[in-house]
């Protein structure tokens, strides 16, 4: 019988398929037909088969005189890249008997083949690892140079190989391919990716808070400042002082960079920082496309989305995060299926008070009228001010703190330190929830863990009845309460905490 079947994989989103590359040998005027809803780069997989193989010593589909036809089932799938190649290569060996049959039904290949019978790199591996675990296979082969991302899986076999010839050679058994060793995950706060140290800013003792705050708990920030006053520089110190990330939270980052194809690295082991241009498009932060891949917002999973200039982003682009920042996911939408892509994020953003930048500055006049000022506020919508859970004003710095010359580095240590003791706290509070910071408490959760003593429950119940909180924003401020007292190392939330908290959504009363 001139028919096989082996497995591969397909990344839809950042989930992957399993793909049955089935290979069908009939008698015939020579044609070499891949069917099964492929794409254009699919479609050109012919010619790399047909060289590859030629290069590898072996007859190739072109000069067999007869009918190859190649089917990726299931049929009603788009299937998209070249991860096909190396498992069309072997399906059409077996099927043309020029490889000693072999049990293929415990077997993954993925893998692009080079003109030489190489095997090149492909993105989605980890993904698609984590799916055949998922699926009892175990064993996968995969290009020597995505060997230590695959080994991240625990329970497979994972097989690197470098060319046709020798995948061929390890089928037939006449040459060993040692497994790839388990890859060991090292979180790390590497330089390169910390932009600015929080010792390095001078003065903005508040503002410096108000990022311990947001790095303990995950909590969303805006800075609102004079031009040059240091928004941006707070910012990026933020990645600086959040924890090193937990093992399953790189797995997710991983998977999200490796769907994409931007994985450098056999991981992603820091928290990622992101900050897209005010002029990209609503695709290329949220997610989507003709082939969705994943947006900005996702590939800052687990990490900081910073947006300078917040107001000058398309409104309909704010608007679309409200929804991610509440559901910490998002959901791409197709007539055929929908994707959901993970966002958990800390959004920071920053923005001037005014078009000129100097409404309220005590040094430098406005040259802005009332409604100039306030039509340039109202770019950014209340039901996303009200998802912000930290809002503050960043005021000039002396020159006094400009000049100084001593960094107080031990107070920046021990600030990290408080955050990473917030931190273990509550990834003891949510154990076995999924969650890791309370940012991420639903409604019921909040009302769950969140303990008040009677002052502060009297307190919430004032300012809620005066007007000043929406049902969302009592939630909020309960949150960050929460977090607030996870630094002072108190069970019990008190009047102060909820008075921080409180404090920092005052612009909603504005």
């Amino acid at each position: 019988m001139n028919l096989s079947k082996v497995f591969s994989a397909s990344i839809d989103g950042i989930e992957a398929d399993l793909i049955e590359v089935e290979t069908d040998i009939n008698v015939g005027l020579h044609s070499f037909n891949i069917v099964g809803l492929a794409d254009k780069s699919l479609s050109e997989a012919r010619e790399r088969v047909n060289s590859a193989l030629k290069n590898s010593g072996v007859k190739p589909p072109n000069k067999e005189n007869r009918k190859i036809v190649v089917n990726l089932a299931p049929a009603d799938l788009k299937k998209t890249g070249s991860q096909y190649d190396l498992a069309i290569a072997i399906g059409y060996l077996l099927a043309t008997k020029q490889i000693r049959e072999f049990d293929a039904s415990g077997k993954i290949f993925i893998g692009e083949l080079a003109l030489d019978g190489s095997i090149r790199a492909v993105s989605g591996v980890l993904n698609i690892a984590r799916m055949a675990v998922a699926k009892n296979i175990a064993e996968i082969f995969v290009p020597r140079q995505n060997a230590e991302e695959a080994a991240i899986v625990e329970n497979i076999k994972v097989i690197p190989a470098n060319n046709l010839l020798e995948l061929m050679d390890y089928l037939e058994g006449r040459k060993n391919i040692s497994p790839q060793p388990k890859t060991i995950i090292q979180p790390t706060l590497s330089s390169e990716h910390q932009l600015v140290d929080v010792a390095d800013i001078k003065g903005q003792e508040n503002a410096k808070r108000a990022l311990m705050i947001s790095a303990a708990g995950g909590h969303n920030l805006l800075m609102q400042g004079s031009p040059g006053s240091g928004k941006t520089m707070l910012a990026q110190a933020l990645a600086s002082i959040l924890p090193p990330p937990e093992l399953e939270e790189i797995i997710e980052a991983t998977q999200i960079y490796s769907a994409a194809g931007l994985l450098k690295t056999n991981s992603i082991n820091w928290r990622p920082f992101r900050a897209p241009h005010q002029t990209a498009s609503p695709v290329a932060v949220i997610g989507g496309g003709q082939n969705p891949r994943p947006g900005e917002i996702s590939l800052a999973h687990r990490g900081v989305l910073f947006l300078d200039e917040l107001p000058e982003f398309r409104r309909d682009l704010l608007e679309a995060l409200r929804q991610p920042i509440e559901n910490g996911k998002v959901l791409i939408s197709r007539v055929k299926n929908n994707l959901v892509f993970p966002a958990k994020f800390i959004l920071v953003a920053a923005m001037n008070p005014c078009l000129c930048g100097y409404y309220g500055d005590e040094e430098k006049q406005c040259r802005c009228g009332a409604f100039e000022v306030f039509r340039y506020q109202k770019k950014i919508s209340g039901p996303l001010l009200d998802r912000i859970d930290l809002q503050i004003n960043v005021p000039r710095v002396k020159i006094e703190q400009l000049q100084a010359k001593e960094k107080d580095y031990n107070a920046a240590q021990n600030m990290r330190n408080k955050i990473i003791k917030a931190r273990a706290v509550q990834r003891n509070r949510f154990k076995g929830l999924k969650i890791f910071t309370n940012s991420e408490m639903s409604s019921k959760l909040c009302d769950e863990t969140v303990k008040l003593d009677k002052p502060a429950d009297d307190f919430l119940k004032n300012i809620f009845e005066n007007n000043y909180l929406s049902a969302r924003g009592y939630y909020r401020v309960l949150k960050a309460a929460r977090t607030i007292a996870d630094l002072e190392e108190s069970e019990v939330v008190n009047v102060g905490h909820l008075a921080e908290a409180f404090q920092y959504r005052i612009k909603d009363k504005e």
